[in-house]
Formats: structure tokens, sequence, C-alpha cells
């Protein structure tokens, strides 16, 4: 379904939670990977067992494996879920770019937005994750993205957040669900469009 995200009310959505606990750097073990700068670093445990969470970004830079056929730059991010046992698993990752734009251009996570939740209460915790990509020279809605699993079921909503462009009117805001969110708990819906519409809003810097 596309449509303009419609505000939630907090009440109506519940919230479940795991604890999670930030992981230091020097904590991380030695086997878990991740491309550019460190963003964050989470551990907890659940009925999967125990697990831990990077995310990462390159920040603007020149990756040779990519094909530049203007002078333009690239950004990346990153995330990756491990199980730690007897020895690591990495369980699923979440890769996004932008290569070779001339002009402005950003893949970054939203800040405050990392989090794991339970709603549907099976003791499997829900990862939420939240960015926005865009390679533009202009005041145009950046592509945004919510990136959820639950285990090793990704679901996925995708849109634009949303520019004033006057006084009165604004552009962008659309979003669509994945067939595995729409297939899946209304809990997990209305959480999404929750964290959709707390972000939804371009903030110029």
């Amino acid at each position: 379904m596309f449509g303009l995200a419609t505000l939630l009310p907090l009440a109506n959505v519940a919230q479940g939670t795991i604890k999670v606990t930030d992981l230091d750097k020097s904590k991380i073990p030695a086997g878990i990977k991740y491309l550019g700068k460190l963003k964050n670093a989470i551990r907890w445990t659940d009925k999967l067992g125990d697990n831990i969470l990077v995310t990462s970004e390159t920040g603007i830079h020149n990756n040779p494996k990519f094909k530049h056929e203007n002078d333009g730059s690239d950004v990346e991010l990153y995330a990756g879920h491990y199980l730690v046992g007897d020895s690591l698993q990495l369980t699923w990752k979440v890769y996004d770019f932008i290569s070779d734009c001339m002009v402005d251009l950003e893949a970054s996570f939203i800040k405050n937005t990392l989090q794991v939740t339970d709603l549907n209460n099976d003791g499997v915790g829900e990862v939420w994750l939240m960015y926005k990509t865009v390679c533009h020279g202009d005041v145009s809605p950046l592509t945004m993205k919510i990136i959820m699993y639950e285990g090793a079921q990704k679901f996925a909503m995708r849109g634009h957040n949303k520019v004033r462009v006057s006084a009165t009117k604004f552009n962008g805001g659309d979003y669509k669900f994945d067939e595995a969110f729409n297939a899946g708990p209304k809990a997990f819906r209305d959480f999404a469009l929750q964290l959709w519409n707390k972000n939804i809003m371009q903030v110029w810097e």
C-alpha cells in the first residue's frame, strides 16, 4: 500500500522491549567486520541466543570497487547481525550505497532509531534500522527506509521523507510496506508507522 504517513497515538502501539546494552568498540569480537566508521554496537539475549549488532557508515569517499563514469563520490552504510556461540555466525546484513554522485550525497542511519523490541511477545527480538539515502542537487525529499528483522525474516518499509517547500506545502512523505509487513502482525506496521512519523521531516544541516 502507498500512502501519506498518518500520525498514530503512542498508546496504540504495543511497547514490548528487550534489554539491550551498548557494546564498547574494544569489546567487539575480532571476527566481526564492518565498513567505515562504527556507529553503533549493541548486544542482547533472546530466544535465539546471544546477539550482537553493529552498524557503520563510510561517509563520503571514493570506493575503487565502484564504476565511476564521472568524477563523483560514493557513500555506503552497513549493518550486520551475529549470533555468538562457540563461533560467530553472521545471520543477516543490510548494505546500501550511493555511487558516482556529482552533487550532494548521503547514506546515513537516522539518529536514535536503532532499537530491539518484542512486540508479538514470542521471545525473539525485532531489530529496527532506519536510514536515508540521496544523490541530489536540490531540496527534494530523501529516500527513507525502515528495515526490520525478526530472526531471519526481513520486513521493509520504503518511501521518502518530507520537505517543506513553502509555508503551507510539503513534498514527500509517501511510503510502501513490503509483503512481509502487510502479512505480518498489525503491531509491526503500527510501530513502523510511529517510527516513520517521528522522523519524517527533513532537517537540513
